[in-house]
């Protein structure tokens, strides 16, 4: 393990990740599995390549992510999230370009909580006039 690492973490929701990129031909591994077996759907694997197509460097580094916490769409997210700051850490005149397109922003968006006396965060119980 002499190659360089960069390492940086991602958030989403209520997950978490730790990202890894060293030197490589582009290979992503999450939870020590490859991405495809990890995340099934197409639109997960696009979500967690996403910063490195928009700086056009898919095939220059291998990602190690280690991810806990959430679902598997909270957890595309993190990595998304951690892969960006990692390329900001790799070289910094990729941040405009990254920011430009939201990926340096941590999305604040949290499941709201059940409130006493309803049912949900929003809904209500059954209102019966009589």
């Amino acid at each position: 393990m002499a190659d360089i690492l960069y390492q940086a973490t991602g958030r989403r929701k209520t997950s978490v990740a730790r990202v890894l990129l060293s030197p490589g031909t582009g290979r992503i591994e999450v939870n020590r599995r490859p991405i495809d077996e990890y995340f099934p759907r197409e639109t997960l694997r696009m979500v967690v390549r996403q910063p490195l197509e928009n700086v056009g460097m898919h095939n220059k580094f291998d990602i190690k992510a280690t991810v806990r916490g959430g679902g598997l769409t909270g957890q595309a997210g993190a990595i998304r999230h951690g892969i960006a700051r990692a390329l900001v850490s790799i070289d910094s005149d990729l941040r405009p370009k990254l920011k430009k397109e939201g990926l340096l922003t941590r999305d604040p968006r949290m499941k709201e909580r059940k409130k006493y006396g309803q049912k949900g965060a929003r809904k209500r119980f059954q209102f019966s006039k009589r």
